[in-house]
């Protein structure tokens, strides 16, 4: 595989599976992980669309971890969308993993309405217009609502899931009224959360958040998810995540 300036591949350490990142570019983190291992309840043969895909980490780890019939990742960045496709081409998945180079409020000719089994989401963390920001560095169109807007997602989502289709999502606890308002708002009612602190003494500053579309009003919280230990090493429940046991 021919890299391009800055480009690197990484080792996933499951299933064989590997990425391309670019250093200057953003590369994935620990959400990403944790959002496909999340995302458990996608069946078998269904289709599953990840937005915000971005290298396409989310896409690629679900064609490891599931036994989803087809996966599309969206990516708004021209460049971004393209070292994901050869990403999916080095890891020979291409007959199950696409990647669409779109905005994702101009998907309506490429995904009909309805027709989804499940939806992931990685989203800009920070709300628009939340400080000083370059909109053309490509770090920055990944950290901030810069392209789309958390209710973008969210409206795209309920648009594109069948009734009862799941939508997760990894997102800062920060935003989480605004998360479970607008999903409600558009008739994707939330059904299941679960906090992720950084070690065993801090309060949570991630969550993770599953939403069924048209479904009935019940909300599991799950048990809280701690990155490392008292010394500094991962938890068991990350170990076990990132398969390291």
């Amino acid at each position: 595989m021919e890299l391009k300036n800055n480009e690197r591949i990484d080792d996933l350490q499951y299933k064989g599976l590997k990425i391309i990142q670019n250093e200057k570019d953003f590369c994935f983190g620990i959400d990403a992980v944790l959002l496909s291992d999340f995302a458990k309840g996608i069946k078998k043969d269904s289709y599953v669309v990840d937005l915000c895909t971005g290298n396409g980490i989310v896409a690629i780890l679900l064609s490891g971890k599931t036994n989803a019939k087809e996966i599309v990742g969206i990516e708004i960045q021209e460049h971004v969308a393209e070292m994901a496709n050869r990403s999916v081409e080095m890891n020979n998945i291409q007959n199950r993993v696409k990647i669409i180079n779109e905005d994702l409020t101009k998907l309506k000719e490429k995904i009909k309405a309805g027709t989804v089994d499940a939806i992931t989401v990685n989203p800009p963390y920070k709300a628009k217009n939340s400080g000083l920001i370059n909109e053309r560095d490509a770090k920055t169109i990944a950290r901030h609502e810069i392209s789309c807007t958390l209710e973008d997602i969210i409206i795209e989502a309920a648009r594109e899931l069948k009734s009862s289709g799941n939508l997760y999502m990894i997102h800062k606890t920060e935003r989480l009224v605004d998360i479970l308002s607008l999903m409600r708002k558009h008739k994707i009612e939330p059904k299941r959360i679960r906090f992720i602190h950084p070690n065993v003494n801090e309060a949570p500053n991630l969550v993770l958040v599953e939403g069924a579309r048209s479904g009935k009003a019940f909300l599991k919280v799950e048990k809280p998810l701690y990155v490392y230990k008292e010394n500094g090493e991962y938890t068991d429940d990350i170990k076990e995540i990132y398969g390291l046991e």
